[in-house]
């Protein structure tokens, strides 16, 4: 009975040595847990931090690609009216210079035809004639005197001879500065348009050029536009791959901590069958122990009634069947 009473004893103590040296290993797993926990955490929070900046970056970076394609739009808009402006103005160039040229090859053919008659008409008294172009009304009645003096006068035949003579130089000249004066009419005519039309073309050429400098800084500005735009973009694919890096890292631990979340749920657990365990082991040790008690106070009482019995015996009194039963045991049953 003692040696069953050291043993349980013994098994007891091994068995709450074991659950003492669980509970260490688990008590020094859970430090290695709540540390690498605390990590994690704080690892977490600086991904959520980069994340957050991160779409907030792109987002920004979203709205200034919209707002560059909304003016790039526009200044497409705006070259597309001025390549129009000077479309139309081109046509215009080349329907009215076709008439410049016109006008410019007729006043010049129409001053070497005042040259040529010019150098006709005129004579050895070529200043008297230059002189007499501005006074074609006095060279006029002159002509008309002198053919009057022809009809009526009565004149020799030389002086008859020279007033002819006088008469088809001065009719010839007469009809010289008639035809100059005409052309000069012509002339001044035509140099009025040429005028007008050399303004207009000036004008022309003038808002062709205006609209040449428009166009080219209007696509300088479009280029920068375009070249910005590429620059946000670039951007962009760059701050969405860190992004997706954030967010890869941040799944990452995330699926730590739920490892985490379950060993210690593990843990937890174990913690609690553990502790009924224990709480169960104990009770049954309690429990043998107690059978060993109340076994070992029973024994005594019977080896104190067996002794009475012997005594009894041998004071030749009577016995009875349980003071036999206790002398013999199961002997006397068999007999």
């Amino acid at each position: 009975m003692l040696k069953e009473h050291s043993t349980d004893g013994n098994n007891k103590s091994s068995i709450v040595a074991n659950i003492d040296r669980n509970g260490s290993n688990v008590e020094g797993s859970n430090k290695y847990v709540d540390s690498n926990l605390n990590t994690l955490t704080k690892f977490k929070k600086t991904l959520l931090a980069e994340q957050k900046t991160g779409e907030e970056k792109v987002e920004s970076l979203n709205q200034s690609i919209e707002s560059t394609k909304v003016e790039i739009d526009k200044q497409r808009m705006d070259l597309e009216e001025l390549r129009t402006q000077l479309k139309k103005v081109n046509e215009m160039k080349e329907s009215e210079y076709s008439k410049f040229l016109e006008l410019k090859n007729n006043l010049m053919e129409i001053r070497n035809k005042m040259k040529n008659l010019d150098e006709k008409a005129n004579d050895s008294a070529g200043h008297k004639l230059r002189k007499e172009r501005f006074d074609m009304i006095n060279l006029s009645k002159n002509l008309d005197q002198i053919e009057r003096d022809i009809q009526t006068k009565k004149l020799t035949k030389d002086e008859e001879r020279r007033l002819v003579a006088r008469s088809k130089e001065m009719a010839t000249r007469l009809h010289s500065l008639k035809m100059i004066h005409k052309k000069e009419d012509d002339y001044r005519s035509i140099s009025i348009q040429y005028d007008k039309l050399k303004t207009k073309m000036n004008a022309i050429f003038h808002q062709k050029s205006d609209l040449g400098d428009k166009i080219g800084k209007l696509k300088g500005t479009l280029d920068k536009l375009l070249n910005q735009r590429e620059s946000l973009y670039e951007e962009r694919r760059k701050a969405r791959s860190e992004l997706r890096e954030a967010e890869a890292k941040l799944e990452m631990v995330n699926t730590q901590l739920n490892a985490i979340e379950y060993r210690r749920a593990r843990q937890a657990s174990f913690r609690a069958r553990s502790g009924a365990s224990r709480d169960k082991r104990e009770y049954k040790y309690d429990n043998s122990q107690e059978r060993i008690r109340r076994n070992k106070e029973n024994m005594e009482l019977l080896n104190l009634a067996k002794e009475a019995a012997l005594k009894k015996m041998s004071s030749g009194r009577k016995l009875t069947f349980d003071e036999m039963k206790l002398i013999y045991g199961d002997e006397l049953l068999h007999e």
